[in-house]
């Protein structure tokens, strides 16, 4: 399994070794001790999802504010997506910049996107299977989301907007000049692990 920071050092691409032969394969998709040691710190998920998608559709970019901020671990069983991490961090020196990276069920790469960053998927394939892990529960209160077509973040998200479809609530995020208060809450001083 290799650990890659991203261009913003806290986001991980992780590439699991997979052995197969005419039988099929086998991937370990997590191991506790070899991922802390890559990030840092301690993780503890307590929750795994799921979704299933068309091509088109995209969801995000989402995240949840303290005490229920949430570091994900995602990867995509069937199909191909776009994934994006943008860092929400106040102070942060990459604060307002993303990371994107291609996932499929042939790399069978994964992404660690840590708290303090929004996140979205957009399916590139004709559908797609979304798996991630989460250290904290979904919280209503806390839920929150960011413009997947803010200016200010210059994402690519390699189909047109025409094409995109995207729930009521995602079409109506406010942009990240918007969020301010909210992103103060992310600060890069604070630990946001206790």
């Amino acid at each position: 399994m290799k650990f890659i920071p991203q261009k913003i050092p806290d986001v991980v691409l992780i590439e699991p070794k997979v052995h197969g032969d005419q039988r099929g394969y086998f991937v370990e998709t997590f191991r506790q001790d070899k991922f802390e040691q890559a990030v840092g710190y301690k993780v503890d998920f307590c929750q795994d999802n799921e979704s299933k998608s068309t091509q088109g559709v995209l969801r995000g970019l989402h995240f949840q504010l303290p005490p229920f901020a949430q570091s994900k671990l995602v990867r995509v069983i069937e199909g191909e997506v776009l994934d994006v991490a943008v860092d929400i961090r106040k102070g942060s020196p990459t604060f307002g910049q993303h990371v994107a990276v291609i996932l499929n069920d042939k790399n069978k790469h994964q992404m660690f996107i840590p708290r303090g960053f929004a996140h979205g998927f957009l399916v590139l394939s004709d559908s797609a299977t979304f798996a991630y892990k989460v250290d904290n529960y979904y919280s209503p209160e806390c839920d929150r989301g960011l413009a997947f077509d803010d200016p200010q973040l210059n994402i690519d998200w390699h189909l047109p907007k025409n094409l995109l479809k995207l729930s009521g609530k995602d079409q109506k995020q406010p942009g990240l000049v918007n969020i301010d208060d909210e992103c103060s809450l992310f600060n890069v001083g604070l630990n946001l692990y206790e």
